[in-house]
């Protein structure tokens, strides 16, 4: 009885006739019917990501994922006890990040609020995080407000989080198997998790911006040094160079502040910062808006030397690439040079082991760039068809990731001069495991390619030979862990002395463990799981080459290792191929 009243509904909606219900919902409900061709009486069950896909996903949300943990830790404990489950999607709807009872486990991931669920709208029908991410804006999708009926008993409310550039980054959830029957039963929810997103926007800008000045502001003096409504990050003459979402609300008429000079938006230039630092009561730091109004600010100083007057021009996103490193030389440079190269329409390769920082080097340059869309491809098995459908699928002047260049096919690697040849708009950044000569060897990419897409290489080095590793453990521990941890001396040594072969992806692992071992905000030895124990012997290489005639693809599928792999271990033993 039920269902059909619920089909019978949906009916109405598509014949134009008022439910009562929001309006993104009914909008939801006729995107669900005329664009995805989805059936509402058919019982959907949840959309899960395969482990691999699950970790391509955390991988490109590190930095979210670490931005929001404390935030997410703090809501979970103000809902303990009352059956709220937490989700962190990420721009694509996959959840990331996840809190809830393990008691409940199963019944969480039969329902879809578990990690590695897909929660996009055009998979999951109408549902919170789909709805959020189509409107940009907070969302409760109440009972049988969702589209599939294997959803209609759960509750779910979301926010939006926005990276420092206004683009969408993330969507936090906080859902309920099961709820009271009215709609209002989730205002409460809704406050919760729209200030928890705003803390999280806040946190990355704040993490972001250590070298620039940061102005936060308030209507209210109490919450100003505590919990400001939005921040913006300025450069060295006045700019805006980041924002949370709730700044460029106020602030903007254009919908975003990105390049502005914070006096032509507030009634202070940047030489008043000074003034409105914390050794002022907060009741005298008043900043006067462009309509009359006023708000409470407070600037915060950039913590690191700021670069000489006149050495470089600042532009929006400049400082993203360069804070990506603490004092090591090499980096520096790598990153100065990167960073001037990041609004060019220069092709660029980003190459270094696992784990190194490839992807995250990627987004930055993006960041920086000024570039609307950001479009990933993974190489691995992707065909010419597919490679054109995606290329073809991104509007305008975007960045176009390809991650993993080396494992293209070959039909693909044929097909991308042309591809990219036909779509100027589109900057390609790839990535490799491999180093800058392995990669254009034959066996690896064909040489035309590889000129195509190098217009400039950078070779991220491995942790292991990075002389910024202490900054790196600080940063990482604030990241992920959130709070104000601290190590112990022979904990700090022992990280310092690792080899670290799985680079930052392990380093986060371990800090993680070690978080969640640790008692109070202190870790000790103890609390670190040990490094990894050295493998089972390897299989004897030149004895698989040998036997598949030195094709590398065909020994890469006998070992079932990447091409790649293969390639790194030929180079690193010195082998040739008879005569």
């Amino acid at each position: 009885m039920f269902e059909r009243h619920h089909v019978e509904e949906i009916a109405q909606v598509l014949d134009g006739r008022a439910t009562g219900r929001d309006s993104y919902v009914d909008a939801s409900w006729r995107r669900c019917v005329e664009l995805y061709g989805m059936d509402p009486a058919r019982a959907e069950p949840a959309h899960i990501v395969t482990d691999a896909e699950l970790r391509t996903h955390r991988d490109q949300a590190e930095w979210m994922i670490g931005a929001a943990r404390a935030s997410l830790q703090n809501l979970f404990r103000q809902v303990a006890g009352q059956n709220y489950v937490l989700l962190l999607t990420d721009a694509k709807g996959v959840c990331v990040d996840f809190f809830g009872d393990s008691l409940f486990a199963d019944e969480l991931r039969g329902a879809g609020l578990y990690l590695g669920s897909n929660w996009s709208e055009d998979l999951a029908g109408t549902c919170g995080v789909g709805a959020c991410i189509v409107t940009g804006e907070p969302v409760t999708v109440h009972q049988d407000d969702h589209f599939g009926n294997a959803h209609t008993a759960l509750s779910c409310t979301s926010a939006p989080i926005y990276d420092s550039l206004g683009q969408m980054a993330a969507v936090l959830d906080i859902s309920l198997l099961r709820s009271p029957s009215p709609k209002s039963s989730q205002n409460l929810a809704m406050s919760l998790v729209t200030a928890a997103a705003r803390r999280v926007e806040m946190a990355n800008l704040m993490a972001a911006s250590r070298r620039e000045w940061v102005l936060r502001f308030s209507s209210s003096p109490e919450f100003l040094d505590v919990d400001p409504e939005g921040a913006v990050a300025l450069d060295g003459s006045g700019r805006v160079i980041g924002a949370t979402h709730a700044a460029t609300r106020m602030l903007s008429r254009e919908g975003s502040l990105i390049g502005e000079r914070i006096d032509s938006l507030l009634g202070i230039s940047v030489d008043d910062l000074p003034d409105l630092m914390r050794d002022r009561p907060t009741e005298d730091r008043v900043v006067a808006l462009g309509d009359g109004g006023a708000v409470f600010g407070h600037a915060i100083a950039p913590q690191a030397p700021r670069r000489p007057q006149g050495a470089m021009i600042t532009r929006p996103g400049m400082g993203v690439v360069t804070g990506l490193a603490g004092s090591d030389p090499g980096m520096e440079r790598l990153l100065s040079r990167a960073e001037r190269l990041a609004t060019t329409s220069v092709p660029l390769v980003v190459s270094g082991e696992s784990g190194s920082g490839k992807t995250k080097l990627a987004r930055a340059l993006h960041m920086a760039s000024g570039r609307g869309g950001f479009l990933t491809v993974e190489c691995a098995g992707l065909e010419a068809g597919e490679l054109a459908r995606l290329i073809a699928s991104q509007p305008g002047k975007a960045t176009l990731l390809l991650r993993r260049i080396e494992d293209l096919s070959d039909s693909a690697a044929r097909a991308l001069p042309g591809l990219l040849d036909a779509h100027p708009e589109l900057r390609p950044i790839s990535t490799s495991g491999l180093t800058p000569s392995d990669l254009m060897s034959h066996e690896s990419l064909p040489s035309a390619l590889y000129h195509r897409l190098a217009g400039a290489v950078c070779e991220l080095p491995p942790l292991r030979e990075r002389q910024d590793l202490g900054w790196l453990i600080e940063r990482l521990l604030r990241r992920r862990c959130g709070g104000e941890w601290r190590l112990t001396f022979s904990a700090r040594a022992e990280l310092m002395a690792r080899d670290w072969p799985g680079n930052l992806r392990e380093l986060g692992n371990v800090l993680d463990v070690a978080c969640a071992m640790a008692e109070g905000d202190v870790i000790d030895l103890p609390d670190l799981p040990p490094p990894p124990q050295p493998t089972e012997a390897e299989p004897d290489l030149e004895a698989v080459l040998d036997a598949c005639n030195w094709n590398m693809a065909r020994a890469a599928r006998r070992l079932g290792v990447n091409r790649s792999t293969v390639l790194r271990r030929v180079r690193k033993e010195g082998l040739r191929a008879p005569g």
